[in-house]
């Protein structure tokens, strides 16, 4: 099989699909591994990284994509990588569909494999291929959000973790999942109060005996989550359901109950957000304001420490990208317990519970 890698066009965007290392193992089962040139330069791989390990090196994105039977990528699909779809193509990458309408009924017009990084299981019932990124991306939740509160940034001048004989910020994180449970140590080791809230009790109990003191674990209902939001220097979104668009936890009337120049940092935004008024943004345009509340809303966080988390992705999505490449015949993805989890499209039709729940109007 001829596997392609092209390069990222999102806005700010540099990780890369495959390391080196990935080529080479490809090229051991066989495959045929062709890159666009240039394409691990932002996470400081080079052409040559990729020759030495096997990879054919091409000038243009059309190469890549008209020439490979499956083509690998880190983002979702930009549109003006949509005139290469072509019925039977894998495609292997994060889709994030609930979020990405205009995208789904391309991928639906055209027939593509959609494979979905953000929906493979494991064994263990857990997301292998989301989650190095969830890890990446809750760190700088509270990183980014440190220096939006800051007030030339118009935050609030707020020291997260305050000083001595000066209150600390409070943190407010809605989800204690693998982005939640990231932010708060963050933001617990800089000091700052902060109150972890779910609906899963299990998890906050699992949560309160290996936090700090530092940590309030609070169910997550909504009068205490109004409540919580009143004293919040910083709100961090961190709620995800595998596949479908995120909650709405916070509505517009609530903004009204916050303090102006607090900061919402929206991690769920690639599934739709879970603030009323989210909207995406970019590393260049990261906020936008909106009844004196600072949002930053960057749908591809990871993306800005490039080289960072291409390792981290790379190292997770490499058995599932070679598992994919072994596969002879489409119609046996679905018989693949490795794989199934992760085909969201095939031949037209939305396959994933999740997904076409999310995307029924379509």
């Amino acid at each position: 099989m001829r596997i392609g890698v092209p390069r990222e066009i999102k806005a700010d965007e540099y990780r890369v699909a495959l390391l080196p290392a990935g080529v080479a193992l490809l090229k051991r089962q066989g495959h045929e591994v062709v890159i666009e040139t240039r394409a691990g330069i932002g996470s400081g791989l080079s052409d040559a990284d990729y020759a030495s390990a096997g990879a054919k090196i091409v000038d243009s994105a059309d190469l890549v994509w008209h020439n490979s039977d499956m083509v690998v990528k880190v983002k979702e699909p930009q549109p003006a990588e949509w005139g290469y779809f072509r019925k039977g193509l894998r495609v292997m990458t994060y889709f994030h569909f609930a979020a990405e309408h205009a995208l789904a009924e391309a991928c639906i017009r055209s027939g593509i494999i959609a494979i979905a990084y953000e929906t493979i299981r494991d064994a263990q019932g857990t997301l292998p291929c989301l989650t190095p990124m969830s890890e990446i991306a809750g760190k700088m939740s509270i990183q980014e959000g440190a220096k939006y509160l800051e007030r030339p940034m118009m935050g609030r001048g707020i020291l997260l973790g305050g000083v001595t004989g000066v209150m600390p910020a409070h943190v407010v994180i809605l989800g204690a999942g693998t982005v939640g449970h990231n932010a708060a140590r963050v933001a617990a080791g800089l000091g700052a109060q902060v109150t972890l809230m779910d609906v899963n009790l299990n998890r906050l109990r699992y949560m309160a005996d290996v936090m700090p003191p530092n940590v309030t674990t609070l169910y997550s209902d909504e009068e205490t989550l109004r409540w919580a939001l009143k004293s919040a220097d910083l709100v961090v979104g961190a709620v995800l359901i595998p596949g479908a668009r995120a909650p709405r936890l916070v509505s517009r009337a609530a903004l009204a109950d916050m303090q102006a120049g607090s900061v919402l940092v929206d991690v769920a935004i690639d599934q739709g957000g879970c603030f009323e008024t989210s909207r995406p943004t970019t590393h260049q345009s990261p906020v936008y304001i909106v009844d004196d509340v600072v949002h930053y809303c960057v749908t591809n966080m990871p993306g800005a420490v490039g080289r960072t988390s291409t390792f981290a992705l790379c190292n997770a999505t490499i058995e599932y990208v070679a598992t994919v490449a072994e596969i002879a015949d489409s119609s046996a993805f679905m018989q693949n317990p490795r794989i199934a989890s992760g085909i969201n499209m095939i031949d037209g039709r939305v396959v994933h519970p999740a997904v076409a729940a999310a995307l029924a109007p379509v």
